[in-house]
Formats: C-alpha cells, structure tokens, sequence
C-alpha cells in the first residue's frame, strides 16, 4: 500500500498498477494478484486507506485538544486544530493525499455518500461545538462542513501541487493560519461570538 501512494506521488493515480507495486516492493506480479485483481482494486484500497489515514490525523488533533475554562475557546481551538492538522498531513503525506481524493483517472468515489463520509462527519462534529456554545448562529449551520472543507483542502492542494509548493516555510505558515482563522471568524455569527469578531487573525485561533 505504501509503495502504491509512493507510485501515485510521482505519476498520479494512474501509476498505481498491480505489477508496478508488486515490482517496488520485489514480489512477483503473480503474488500481488492474489490480493489485487487490477488496477482499479489497488486503487480503491489505496484511496480507502489514504482517507483513513487522513481522518485518524484529524481525529486525533482534536482529540489532543484539552478542556479549557472557556468552552467556546476548546470548541474554537478544536476545528482550528483539525484544520491545520489536514493542510500538514497533506504537506507530508503527499502520495496519500493525492490518492485520497483521486477522481479524474478512476472513479473511485462513485459509489460513496458524502454525508456518510467520516472527515464530512468529523467536521460537524467540530461545528455543532460552536453551535453548542454560541459561537455560530444555527441557522448559519446546515452545509457549513463544505465551506470548511473547502478551506483547508484547498490551501492544501496548493501546497501539495501548486504555486506554494516551494513557498518559504513563514509564508506557509502564514497562509495556514490566516486561513484557518478567516473561517472561523466567518463562523462567529452567533450571541456568544462577539469577542471573537476582530481584524485580527490570531483571535479565532488557539495560543
């Protein structure tokens, strides 16, 4: 599996085949038929791997995240703490990443539900803590986990494969968190919000 996302880092999805993987961990073609019919079934079990992969980095950053007096700064500090946690899995599991969210050379997400997807699932959960609290407006909640995932998967993806690939690592970092904080400050529309509404972008984020 781990010489399958190497395959797909350097040439996409598409590298990802039977004898390539069999080849780059020296078995035979034959042997890794045994537990791969094709192309399209290594690739689905990479992709499915790389989104769990994915999802415990997530679970565990916000997990790791602890109680604070404040409820509304644990529940601020836990989805900014996931979101970082996405962009830098991302950053250093490249290959993983990129088989993740493959879909031009196979479609490998035909079959799923994005409601049912765990990340999807992972996100509402951090976003009904700000809704718990106060910090986001209710009616501002339904859907809110794409506009979130959208964030973080983008400034992602132009870490992994574009122009920030070669950024300096202050500008990186600066990029992280002015986004993960102009979402959060989008979110602070709800009564216990007002503290948290400022030009400032290190006021929505945890330290």
């Amino acid at each position: 599996m781990r010489a399958s996302a190497q395959l797909a880092e350097i040439g996409g999805p598409s590298a990802v085949t039977v004898r390539a993987a069999a080849r780059a961990v020296g078995v035979t073609a034959t042997a890794a038929y045994r537990h791969f019919a094709g192309h399209e079934e290594l690739l689905a079990a990479v992709n499915e791997q790389a989104e769990a992969a994915l999802f415990e980095a997530l679970a565990t950053a916000m997990n790791d995240v602890a109680d604070q007096s404040d409820p509304t700064a644990t529940a601020i500090a836990r989805l900014a703490t996931a979101g970082r946690a996405y962009i830098e899995y991302a950053d250093r599991e490249r290959g993983l990443f990129r088989t993740a969210f493959c879909g031009s050379d196979i479609d490998v997400h035909k079959d799923k539900d994005v409601l049912e997807d765990p990340i999807f699932q992972l996100i509402g959960v951090g976003l009904d803590a700000l809704v718990a609290v106060g910090f986001m407006d209710p009616r501002q909640r339904p859907g809110a986990e794409f506009t979130a995932w959208a964030a973080v998967h983008g400034l992602a993806t132009l870490i992994v494969d574009g122009p920030l690939v070669d950024a300096e690592d202050a500008d990186r970092e600066a990029a992280i968190h002015h986004a993960v904080a102009t979402v959060l400050r989008g979110f602070a529309t709800g009564p216990q919000a007002e503290p948290y509404r400022s030009t400032d972008p290190n006021i929505a984020l945890p330290g």
